[in-house]
């Protein structure tokens, strides 16, 4: 089949048609492409071929949580072609309803439809949404993606044992990601076990480690355990790779847009929606029937907005922490990127358990802050840190004190924790690494809870509008 000719709904860059020519009827194959260089696009386009040429008709998509749902939204809209006729279903964990099944049923409906569902990663550490998946995929002609694969790096956990249970189901895989190794070598055994139990020439995972890994045995606490020292034989490893994958980094794709935007969703916990709801029923009985300032009505937005962060602040003045999995998935995003990055709070405390939460897992030398609590010589000292310096990945601080009139150009990441309502901060912050000296392509990432203030504050801002207007004057009433 002639790719270059093929009917395409957005036109491929040259990387990524390179990426499709080298993938698009193998059985088995890794996507290895930075964050920002089309690898979801180039996963849409090998599904639209298979299926044209009567290949597959179902496709299950498997992507972290706070990802998922950009697939449906965003990605399967924007890419796949016009002319293929599609049933998209988003697995919903938490939806029993009679509605949902009768969505979810439509996936089993006989026809000529690409039928496609979407699936979080973590409703596979149960047996429920693997046995859904088993079914699916027992339907159809089918392919099976994983989106950030990485999050079954881990052997022993139940989701990658589960994932890998339904490999055998499809006969077409495929595993996406910028970085296949987050912290070693052997995180690689896995993700091309789903694909293939023989691509590595290992089906065992001591094995595999023998191979790779140098081993040491240490007594800890009267045990004698088995450690990692180091890693051998990684040229024969990559050898082995490169047949069935493709590395597109962004330093290679000349013919990229300079930013991406990138959205990643998180769902409020139970202990979140219960204060969330009850602040928003409070915001509702104060202003209703009033004319309320703007500031009034922003005043009663950063109250919902600090809940979607994970606390808020009580009557007496103390700020009170809730259950919240935005951090969780701030981390899953810095284990997923390649280079440094610049993450902005709107909140100092958030500030603080970010940094807490980055120097547990990447060591003290990984990350400088900057926000209202760093005196002034430390600021200084710490943008030349993490300009220079080549331990320190990670630049955490609040926009309104490092937004404006300060270099980050080392940094190709930024992360937005949490925004502020100020469209100016929001530019000038954006700007830090967007700037002469910069020679990386840019990545922007929003970290948001889904159907909440968060979604209307990045809208509003990505419009280019005023929060408080945009919010109080066409839709506030409407949405709170």
């Amino acid at each position: 089949m002639d790719i270059k000719n093929y009917k395409f709904k957005t036109k491929p860059f040259d990387h990524q048609m390179d990426a499709l020519e080298a993938s698009w009827d193998k059985e088995n194959f890794a996507y290895f492409m930075e964050m920002g260089t089309g690898k979801s696009k180039v996963l849409l386009d090998n599904a639209a071929v298979l299926y044209d040429k009567g290949l597959i008709n179902g496709l299950l998509l498997i992507a972290p949580k706070g990802v998922y749902k950009n697939w449906y939204d965003n990605e399967i809209p924007v890419h796949l072609p016009d002319h293929i006729h599609k049933k998209v279903v988003l697995w919903k964990t938490t939806d029993k309803s009679k509605k949902q099944k009768e969505i979810l049923n439509t996936l089993f409906e006989t026809g000529t439809d690409l039928h496609i569902l979407i699936m979080n990663v973590e409703t596979f550490s149960t047996g429920d949404g693997t046995e859904f998946a088993r079914k699916f995929l027992s339907c159809h002609k089918s392919m099976i993606a994983i989106d950030e694969s990485t999050t079954i790096k881990t052997p022993t956990s139940n989701r990658t044992k589960n994932i890998l249970t339904l490999s055998d189901e499809a006969k077409y895989r495929r595993i996406l990601t910028g970085s296949p190794v987050t912290k070693s070598p052997l995180d690689l055994y896995s993700q091309c076990l789903f694909l293939d139990p023989w691509l590595l020439g290992h089906d065992s995972f001591w094995t595999f480690r023998s191979r790779y890994a140098n081993m040491k045995k240490i007594e800890v606490n009267g045990r004698r355990i088995e450690i990692v020292t180091g890693y051998m034989n990684l040229g024969e490893l990559s050898d082995k790779i490169k047949p069935f994958s493709k590395r597109i980094l962004k330093e290679d794709c000349l013919d990229l847009p300079e930013k991406t935007f990138v959205k990643h969703y998180v769902e409020l916990t139970k202990e979140q929606k219960s204060v969330y709801n009850q602040m928003k029923q409070e915001a509702i009985a104060f202003l209703d029937g009033k004319m309320q300032s703007s500031a009034t009505v922003m005043t009663q937005l950063m109250r919902l907005h600090q809940i979607t962060c994970g606390h808020f602040t009580a009557d007496d003045g103390t700020i009170k922490d809730l259950p919240c999995s935005r951090l969780t998935e701030l981390m899953s995003v810095l284990e997923n990127i390649e280079g440094k990055t610049i993450i902005w709070s709107h909140y100092t405390h958030d500030v603080r358990r970010i940094i807490k939460a980055i120097k547990k897992v990447y060591g003290e030398e990984s990350v400088v802050d900057y926000y209202g609590a760093t005196d002034t010589d430390a600021r200084s000292a710490n943008i030349k840190k993490f300009q220079t310096d080549d331990k320190c990945r990670f630049f955490v601080g609040t926009t309104h004190t490092g937004g404006y009139g300060i270099t980050l150009t080392a940094g190709s990441n930024m992360v937005y924790f949490s925004n502020g309502y100020d469209l100016e901060k929001r530019q000038q912050s954006e700007a830090r690494i967007d700037r002469i000296g910069q020679t990386q392509k840019m990545t922007y990432i929003d970290i948001m809870a889904q159907d909440t203030i968060d979604e209307r504050i990045v809208k509003a801002l990505r419009q280019k509008v005023n929060i408080a207007n945009t919010i109080m004057d066409e839709d506030f009433r409407e949405w709170i």
